[in-house]
């Protein structure tokens, strides 16, 4: 932690070389975050230089260094959600592939019906979930990230346990 804060501290003085050391340290965390928002290597990327890019643009605006990862992830979240609402594209399937797919069904493992039963929750619903179970963090610094109220974030993440649950026992072909 004290690398970090000694690093911000240098990149806000204008340091870039102790930005990017500091960025090099939270990027797989950022690459995952944006995979699992994105579910594409390329965009995901995509989204890492824009992070890298918008951070090191406003790093002089980050008051406590301490929070450079929570930071980070929050312009994650944003460059993620941004790019999903650019590239809303729906394109029809073949019939002919959605009768194949019917039939694959049974084999779809457990891992994947759960990545598509959390893409049917709304954005705050899904970055709650993801947070916590698959980036760790506590409802505090979940209610930091997202800037919404502690008892927010806990409330949010048990109506998406609710409505994952309720989905899940509904599609009950696993």
């Amino acid at each position: 932690m004290i690398f970090i804060i000694k690093h911000i501290k240098r990149a806000q003085k204008g340091d870039g070389d102790a930005f990017l050391e500091a960025f090099k340290k939270y990027e797989k965390d950022i690459y995952r975050m944006a995979y699992i928002y994105l579910k594409n290597e390329n965009d995901a990327l995509d989204v890492v230089q824009e992070v890298a890019y918008q951070s090191f643009k406003k790093v002089h605006t980050l008051k406590y260094p301490e929070y450079f990862k929570t930071w980070i992830i929050k312009i994650t979240i944003s460059c993620s959600v941004n790019l999903i609402k650019m590239n809303k594209r729906v394109s029809k399937l073949n019939q002919k592939y959605i009768e194949n797919i019917s039939i694959m069904t049974e084999d779809i493992p457990l891992n994947l019906t759960l990545k598509n039963i959390i893409d049917d929750l709304n954005e705050k619903e899904k970055s709650v979930v993801l947070l916590k179970y698959y980036q760790d963090y506590t409802f505090k610094e979940i209610s930091e990230i997202l800037e919404i109220p502690l008892g927010t974030a806990k409330s949010i993440l048990y109506r998406a346990l609710k409505k994952l649950k309720k989905e899940f026992l509904e599609g009950d072909n696993l």
